[in-house]
């Protein structure tokens, strides 16, 4: 539950909430008793869904407590109000560095406290064995008095000391500042995680940017463990030669290549500083103009809605010829004998085939598909997509009977059409019901946005990826240019589409990479990219992925197929590394998450 401004927790008063943050809740308290006010933070209710985490916060807020630094907020008092954890902290009159940076440059006098005061902040925990783990702006408080502090120490420490994956779900969520092997989720941190994250700092700082940042989270993590160094004097040219050397080294991939201490750093920072010539003159480096953006840098700007399509544009359709069917057995089978012969002619509206003229046949790919892909659901007795056997003159199962029989009596419905769809579907009978399927979409018309709903979700049911994907795309397509598809529906799509490219159904025939493109580019490429890789083509497929990843950095379906790829050429640690931030990062799609997670534990 959250505090309620005016209650009292415990011996506090909650006066007004001053912040939110993927951890915890901020609130500024009054504690009447030793009349002061107070910072209380009230840790996020998941951490109680933990089991040990009562015992440890207890024991982690007994070890923060201990932390005695004029330049660490400290910890007064710790306590749980209706199963809610919370610290009390000392109440800091002021601003946050975040919200200073935004005002413009630092002065001369504002750059050297904040390097001695957090340097030294951080100097002394060090020594008392306890590690921040993040370190940014938003964590160092300017107080009116003019002192410097560095908070959270609690947060920091109480949320990672566990085995859960929880605190480092949370930490990911402000990505600009962690350190490579931080964002790798590996164990074993050391000073070097906070040099790093205070490096980040200090580029910041002086250059007037963080090195590292992007529309999503996996884009700018990956950019921390796998990408070079923006040199902060491409970006900023008043930035000293000096300090700019002493940036690289404190944002070294490897822990090893950097400053050994936190003092080593601020004490090379201001030497560098001072050997340029510029006495910490903090007003002579210009903060760099939001619209100006090196290519290194993937921008600040508000990311579109997630998942929003491009605007769709329309494409040549042809109308599937109605036919009356009979439930009779025999008449059933001449009717579908003669499907098969004008089936090459059928096609989708919109562009969307199920079948290539030049090769009326279901292409099935010559590799196998991954071996992470989901098994067949429980309710289709034939694997998802699988090409259908030759028409025999045994007699119809019952459903599909059923479905003739109601089709027959009302031959011009969507819905019978989609009934007898499914029904050919669990039967196994792949190119019937397409055919039905073509049909029912034809008749549903291209703004009938509920019937696609209901189609590709009845497809998405049977994980038969490709009709799936046909129909959430003519719900996007149904929408117009001026419509905004809903986030479950693209990521559903998205879903479909990717796992359709290995889909024994010939992807390409059914719905051309060219023209499911118009309505959206990334996920068509990736789709493609992952078609090509599994389908005998794996240099192409590499080749289209790379594309894809200059066109739309830190797409999470691009790097779930990147780790696929990995895996699949026994690059073991790279998947590894690729799954784990797919993982740690909040916004990764939940289909996408399952499939990067399924792919992990198969990893030896």
């Amino acid at each position: 539950m959250s505090f309620n401004v005016g209650e009292n927790v415990g011996p506090y008063r909650i006066i007004e909430q001053l912040g939110q943050g993927g951890m915890a809740t901020v609130y500024k308290a009054y504690h009447a008793a030793l009349d002061r006010y107070v910072a209380l933070k009230a840790l996020h209710p998941a951490f109680g869904e933990d089991p040990n985490f009562e015992a440890r916060f207890q024991r982690e807020a007994r070890l923060v407590a201990k932390l005695e630094h004029p330049n660490i907020v400290p910890v007064y008092d710790y306590a749980e109000h209706e199963h809610r954890p919370y610290l009390v902290m000392k109440f800091i009159e002021g601003d946050t560095l975040k919200a200073r940076l935004t005002q413009g440059p630092l002065t001369s006098d504002e750059i050297r406290k904040v390097v001695d005061s957090v340097g030294s902040a951080l100097a002394y925990a060090h020594k008392q064995g306890v590690l921040h783990r993040d370190i940014k702006p938003s964590n160092v408080l300017m107080g009116t008095d003019g002192g410097i502090y560095l908070a959270d120490f609690g947060l920091a420490r109480i949320a990672q000391s566990g085995e859960s994956t929880l605190s480092s779900d949370m930490i990911m969520g402000t990505p600009q500042y962690i350190s490579p092997e931080q964002a790798m989720g590996k164990k074993d941190l050391d000073e070097g995680t906070d040099i790093y994250s205070f490096g980040v700092m200090l580029y910041e700082m002086v250059v007037g940017q963080v090195p590292f940042n992007a529309d999503t989270p996996f884009s700018i993590i990956h950019d921390h463990i796998y990408s070079p160094l923006p040199m902060p004097r491409a970006i900023n040219p008043k930035v000293p030669e000096t300090v700019e050397r002493v940036l690289l080294k404190a944002l070294a991939k490897e822990r090893s290549d950097r400053y050994a201490t936190v003092n080593e750093l601020s004490q090379a920072f201001k030497d560098a500083w001072t050997q340029a010539g510029i006495p910490m003159q903090g007003t002579a480096i210009t903060m760099r103009p939001t619209s100006l953006k090196p290519e290194t840098q993937q921008g600040t700007k508000a990311a579109p809605a997630k998942g929003e399509a491009a605007p769709a544009k329309t494409v040549a359709t042809q109308k599937v010829p109605g036919k009356k069917r009979s439930p009779w057995p025999l008449i059933a089978t001449g009717v579908l004998l003669l499907i098969c012969v004008v089936f090459v002619l059928i096609a989708f509206r919109g562009g969307a085939r199920f079948l290539n003229p030049a090769n009326p046949t279901v292409a099935v790919p010559t590799l196998p598909p991954p071996t992470h892909l989901p098994p067949p659901t429980a309710t289709a007795p034939h694997p998802t997509d699988t090409p259908p056997a030759s028409p025999s003159l045994t007699p119809i199962p019952p459903a599909i009977a059923t479905a003739l029989d109601h089709l027959n009596q009302n031959p011009n419905d969507p819905g019978a059409n989609l009934q007898l769809s499914l029904a050919y579907w669990d039967a196994g009978q792949t190119r019937d019901s397409l055919v039905a399927l073509a049909k029912a979409s034809d008749l549903a018309g291209t703004a009938n946005t509920q019937f696609f709903q209901m189609a590709g979700d009845e497809f998405r049911k049977r994980e038969a990826w490709v009709p799936a994907a046909a129909m959430y795309l003519r719900v996007i397509k149904s929408l117009g240019p001026t419509g905004k598809p809903t986030e479950d529906m693209v990521n559903n799509f998205h879903e479909a589409l990717y796992k359709a490219a290995t889909s024994p159904v010939d992807l390409p025939s059914s719905l051309p990479f060219d023209s499911v493109s118009r309505v959206e580019q990334p996920i068509t490429m990736v789709a493609e990219a992952r078609y090509l890789y599994f389908n005998g083509h794996p240099e192409d497929g590499h080749a289209k992925l790379n594309e894809v990843k200059r066109l739309k950095p830190g797409m999470s379906e691009s790097a779930l197929l990147e780790a696929e790829m990995d895996a699949q050429e026994g690059k073991t640690f790279a998947a590894k590394q690729i799954l784990n931030i797919l993982l740690a990062d909040l916004n990764t799609p939940d289909w996408v998450r399952e499939m990067a997670q399924n792919l992990y534990n198969r990893l030896p």
